[in-house]
């Protein structure tokens, strides 16, 4: 495959992920709307466990398989490689049954951790049960799914796996959008009810991913059986050498991208009787987790998903600067993501603090009790996206530079505190404990990274530093004029509308991005950090020092 075919798969690949992202965002204000707060809530009991069970059934495999296959096949081996995933259709087969035996037995006893028992309002533990055993059913068909779209990947065919995990998303919104909504409106059915079958919406999504991926192996089976057959080598080693392997490359990568979830768990399993503890009742507590969980964390993922996203492209140099033992261009390019990420998120998470009112407001709705809630997790949770983009890159750069292990060491060393401390931090700060308690298990996770890559790079932070300094003013600058806009917008709107609150978001987000950018661009600093994916602040840059 030519380098303009595989830039163009992983092109497409990479738009099919940012869209079903969006679509994995955009969906959850009308869904909202439908259940509210408290169904948000609901929707986590179910999600959570499912995502670290769905983790912990495919442990990275499909992912390292993808890479085996290029390997292989690059080597004429495609024997090699078929072997390889016609026994993964086996495993991720008896993984994918097994978890979803244990999370289907496991709903009864979670449920009893997170509801109290006797409560006559908000979520019920029939409720809880009967959403966690409706998202098990996606563990039988989720992984072998997975499996498949390594498998194309490794033959540098991207469109199978873009394609399946648009439709997949577009199948599962639409199922959970209709169905909620004609389950609560039409029928005046019961909202656990109506959130079982959203969950639900996991399994049926799949199953319309796999349909996908089923047409495309169909048409494409015959030509890969041709290269199977004309293989040129074969290595010839036996499959438990080839899962140590895999194995070895696979479980850190697995374990780190569980990071949230685990956290997520965490706040599951304490948060609500924290809140009872503090004299609430499980409605509002309830509502406060779903606003945190949900809500906020869907929010402050936007920046995280942008920044991390135009930093990793710079990894692989990284991976192959470190392998010469360039050390110079190592420095560099570590620089060069350090930076991209604290340009962008600094300011994201410093405008959704000041702007959380009409954030909500604009997005979820101005309902008094909702928007109260909302606009505080938002504003206590938001700073915690900038430690996760770091924690991402900086784990991802470990990896890159062979250390992967201390990325796993400092997920655990974040992921203790938050268990140790999260009840107690809900205890003395509220809800806003929950959020406070993860940023300090990341912070302690960073710390850990940061480290490690010092070390082991080795790399100096001094430039760095003061690049901070001169990002977290113009952050400053920015904040300030974010602030007057907002409070000069209230003094003529208030927030009690969408529209209302929606204005004063739009003006408040234009002048605070319009005053960044040209602190940035006046600086040289735009133009230093993301001149090489945007072509024309390097050439203003060039400009400038000309």
């Amino acid at each position: 495959m030519s380098d303009k075919q595989l830039i163009r798969g992983t092109a497409i690949l990479s738009a099919s992920i940012f869209i079903s992202k969006i679509l994995g965002l955009i969906y959850i204000f009308p869904f909202t709307a439908i259940v509210g707060q408290g169904g948000l809530a609901l929707y986590s009991y179910g999600y959570i466990p499912y995502t670290i069970l769905l983790s912990l059934s495919t442990i990275g495999i499909p992912l390292a398989v993808s890479k085996f296959v290029a390997k292989y096949n690059a080597l004429g081996d495609y024997k090699t490689g078929q072997r390889l995933f016609r026994s993964g259709l086996v495993v991720m087969s008896v993984m994918g049954f097994i978890t979803f035996i244990i999370l289907f037995l496991l709903a009864q006893p979670i449920a009893g951790l997170v509801v109290d028992p006797d409560n006559l309002q908000g979520n019920s533990m029939d409720d809880v049960v009967f959403t966690i055993r409706m998202v098990s059913v996606a563990l039988l068909i989720v992984p072998i799914m997975s499996l498949i779209r390594g498998y194309f990947q490794g033959f540098q065919s991207m469109g199978p796996t873009a394609v399946s995990q648009v439709i997949e998303q577009i199948i599962r919104i639409a199922f959970i959008l209709v169905l909620t909504y004609v389950i609560i409106e039409v029928w005046n059915g019961e909202l656990g009810t109506a959130v079982g079958f959203a969950t639900f919406g996991a399994f049926v999504g799949a199953v319309g991913g796999l349909a996908v991926l089923l047409v495309y192996w169909a048409k494409r089976r015959q030509s890969i059986q041709q290269q199977v057959d004309e293989s040129t080598t074969e290595s010839g080693k036996p499959l438990k050498e080839l899962y140590k392997e895999l194995l070895s490359y696979s479980v850190p990568i697995a374990i780190v991208g569980l990071a949230i979830p685990l956290y997520q768990l965490v706040d599951m399993l304490t948060f609500n009787q924290a809140m009872f503890n503090n004299g609430y009742d499980q409605q509002t507590a309830e509502m406060y987790f779903g606003a945190f969980t949900q809500a906020a964390h869907k929010l402050i993922m936007i920046p995280v998903a942008i920044a991390t996203a135009m930093s990793l492209t710079i990894l692989p140099t990284v991976t192959n600067a470190y392998t010469n033992k360039d050390d110079e261009r190592v420095q560099r390019y570590i620089t060069q993501t350090y930076q991209i990420i604290l340009f962008l998120s600094i300011p994201a998470a410093l405008g959704l603090m000041l702007l959380s009112n009409s954030v909500y407001g604009a997005l979820f709705g101005v309902g008094q009790a909702e928007l109260v809630i909302g606009s505080e997790m938002i504003r206590n949770y938001a700073p915690v996206a900038v430690l996760f983009c770091i924690f991402a890159v900086t784990s991802s750069l470990l990896q890159g530079i062979n250390r992967q292990k201390y990325a796993v060491i400092a997920l655990f060393s974040g992921l203790l505190f938050k268990a140790v401390f999260n009840y107690l931090f809900v205890l003395w700060f509220g809800a806003a404990g929950a959020p406070y308690a993860t940023g300090t298990g990341y912070a302690i996770a960073v710390g850990v990274n940061v480290w490690a890559i010092g070390k082991f790079a080795p790399y100096k932070y001094n430039f760095l530093l003061k690049r901070l300094l001169l990002i977290g003013g113009f952050a400053a600058v920015m904040g300030a004029v974010v602030f007057g806009v907002r409070t000069g917008a209230e003094q003529f709107l208030t927030l009690d509308s969408r529209l209302n609150a929606a204005v004063i978001l739009g003006a408040s987000v234009l002048a605070g991005a319009a005053v960044y950018l040209f602190l940035g661009l006046r600086s040289g600093l735009a133009g230093q950090i993301l001149g090489h994916r945007f072509r024309f602040l390097e050439k203003k840059r060039a400009r400038e020092e000309g």
